[in-house]
């Protein structure tokens, strides 16, 4: 395709993806975030400029890289072992385009829209045959905001559902912006109380909360999600808050439709428990990952979280 050549930042184009929404997806993960969640699956994703991710586990040692590298970062210690200093590296990528093991790598790179979007096509018919269609991911979406609308108006111009996910803690024009090229919303929320929501992710919930408030004013779909973290939000009490907070805006949005013709467009909760398959990213990327010790919430759990959450007498689905 060709057109306006917008570019952003992509960390990762995951085709088949069967989570991110219905169907099967192509799902564009995209650099940058304003949380920082101590769990992020994808940590990678949050700085907004690329990094070069380390994965000792597949460095042959040849010392390729200790060659190119133009600040020293890259290097052996006394004992011969391979070592790099993360606070030196300007990610300029050298070393990872003589890395044949791949154990270095970029966590992002730039892309034109049209690039991004000629991607998402080569699978339209399996979206065509299962309900699926493309999802913007991240990160945060909203954080390349001309990136993610540019994809988003030429898929839509193609006929392919659109969804974005979204911690809508963002300013809300940015989101408002995306919002007439979205087919479905998903959002996550992790935790009512201000005061604990800060503590895990680094930030207030206000601006978000209200976001949800403005999404469930609109007429698009919504699919809220509580990743179910350990010592975080894993109680029935604190599920049950969330999931009042949903009923709540289901009955706004049942309000404002009163006497239109149709139903409402749908909004929904899911829970995400918690993995751990991410530990080797935030070794990749020199980071110390705090959620070494938790432990994935047992189904027994789960299920009395999920019945927490139907308790306040909405639709509650589980991954």
């Amino acid at each position: 395709m060709t057109g306006n050549q917008v570019t952003g930042y992509v960390c990762n184009i995951q085709r088949f993806s069967v989570h991110d929404g219905p169907g099967i997806r192509t799902t564009v993960f995209l650099k940058g975030c304003t949380l920082h969640c101590f769990w992020c699956h994808n940590p990678e994703s949050i700085r907004p400029r690329p990094e070069v991710q380390f994965f000792a586990n597949r460095c042959i040692g040849c010392g390729a890289c200790v060659a190119v590298c133009p600040e020293g970062a890259q290097g052996f210690d006394a004992q011969g072992r391979r070592v790099f200093d993360h606070e030196k590296c300007v990610a300029c990528g050298q070393c990872v385009d003589v890395c044949y093991a791949e154990a270095l790598v970029l966590s992002a790179k730039a892309m034109t829209a049209a690039a991004v979007v000629d991607e998402i096509l080569r699978d339209r018919a399996f979206y065509a045959s299962s309900g699926g269609g493309m999802t913007l991911s991240g990160g945060e979406p909203a954080l390349q905001v001309e990136f993610s609308r540019e994809i988003l108006e030429h898929c839509k111009a193609a006929g392919i559902h659109t969804a974005i996910e979204t911690a809508a803690n963002v300013p809300w024009e940015s989101l408002a912006t995306l919002l007439p090229l979205t087919d479905l919303v998903m959002m996550d929320i992790k935790h009512m109380n201000p005061v604990k929501h800060r503590e895990a992710v680094g930030a207030p919930n206000t601006l978000l909360l209200e976001n949800a408030r403005r999404l469930a004013a609109s007429d698009k779909p919504l699919l809220f999600r509580i990743p179910v973290i350990p010592t975080v939000n894993d109680t029935p009490e604190e599920v049950a808050a969330i999931a009042a907070f949903v009923r709540e805006l289901r009955e706004l949005r049942a309000a404002q439709h009163d006497g239109a013709a149709g139903e409402p467009a749908s909004i929904t909760l899911e829970l995400l428990p918690f993995h751990r398959m991410a530990a080797d990213k935030y070794a990749s990327l020199g980071w110390v990952y705090h959620a070494a010790d938790l432990t994935p919430p047992p189904k027994e759990r789960l299920a009395s979280l999920t019945a927490a959450a139907q308790a306040q007498g909405i639709p509650v689905h589980t991954q």
